[in-house]
C-alpha cells in the first residue's frame, strides 16, 4: 500500500490541484473521497484546524491547505520541478498563487452566483480581478513561461470550472473581447495532457451547477 493518501472531493478545484502535482511527479496515492457533510474521524484528526480537504497523508503525517501541499509535494519527492528553481521566480509565483486564491477566485465565485441588483457589482469587481491575471499573461503561454507550473495548477478552477458554472448559470465572466490573454492560456491549458487526464468529468459537473443554479432561483 502507498504511503501517500489524499483526503478530497472528486469535483473540489481543490483536490486536483494535488492530484496533478501528485502526478507530474509521478507519485503512487490513494484517494479518499470525503462526504463534506459528514466529515470523517479522519479528516477531523488531520485537519483540526481548518476541517477541511484537501489534506495529504505521508507515512501518515497530515499536510493541509492545497498550496502548502503542492510545495510540499514538489520538495519531497523526485521529479520534474513544479515550481521554478530560481528564489525570485519562486517568490513570483507564489505572489500569483495567492493573489488568485485570495482575490480573483474569490471574486469569480460570487460573480458567478450573484443574482438582482449586487450581479453588475460583483461582475465588474470580477473584471478588476481577472484583467490583472490577463495582463500578467501578456506574451506568455503559461504563466511561468513555456511550460505548466504552480500558478496554472493554482488557476485550475480559472481554467476549468468557471466555464462550466457559466453555463449552468448563464452568467458570462470570461470572453475573448475581455480577456485575449486568458482565453488563449486557457485554450493551451485544456489541450495539455496532464489537464485532460486529470479533470473531474465536465458532464457531472455540469449536472451538480445546474442543479445547484435551479435550487437559487
Amino acid at each position: 500500500m502507498s504511503g501517500v493518501k489524499l483526503l478530497g472531493v472528486n469535483g473540489s478545484p481543490a483536490s486536483r490541484r494535488v492530484e496533478w502535482a501528485l502526478k507530474i511527479k509521478g507519485v503512487e496515492y490513494e484517494f479518499i473521497e470525503e462526504d463534506l457533510q459528514n466529515k470523517s474521524p479522519l479528516l477531523l484528526q488531520s485537519n483540526p484546524v481548518y476541517k477541511k480537504i484537501p489534506v495529504l497523508l505521508h507515512n501518515g503525517k497530515p499536510i493541509a491547505e492545497s498550496l502548502v501541499i503542492i510545495e510540499y509535494i514538489d520538495e519531497a519527492f523526485e521529479g520534474p520541478s513544479i515550481l521554478p528553481e530560481h528564489p525570485y521566480d519562486r517568490a513570483i509565483a507564489r505572489f500569483w498563487a495567492k493573489f488568485l486564491d485570495d482575490k480573483c477566485l474569490p471574486a469569480a465565485w460570487k460573480a458567478l452566483w450573484s443574482q438582482g441588483d449586487e450581479q453588475e457589482k460583483d461582475k465588474e469587481e470580477a473584471y478588476e480581478a481577472l484583467k490583472v491575471v490577463d495582463n500578467e499573461l501578456k506574451d506568455k503561454k503559461f504563466f511561468g513561461g513555456e511550460k505548466i507550473g504552480f500558478v496554472d495548477i493554482v488557476a485550475n478552477f480559472v481554467g476549468f470550472w468557471i466555464g462550466i458554472i457559466e453555463e449552468a448559470t448563464g452568467v458570462v465572466l470570461v470572453t475573448s473581447e475581455k480577456f485575449p490573454n486568458l482565453c488563449a492560456w486557457r485554450d493551451e491549458y485544456l489541450n495539455c495532457n496532464h489537464v485532460k487526464e486529470n479533470m473531474p468529468s465536465r458532464e457531472m459537473l455540469l449536472a451538480y451547477f445546474k442543479a445547484r443554479a435551479q435550487a437559487a432561483k
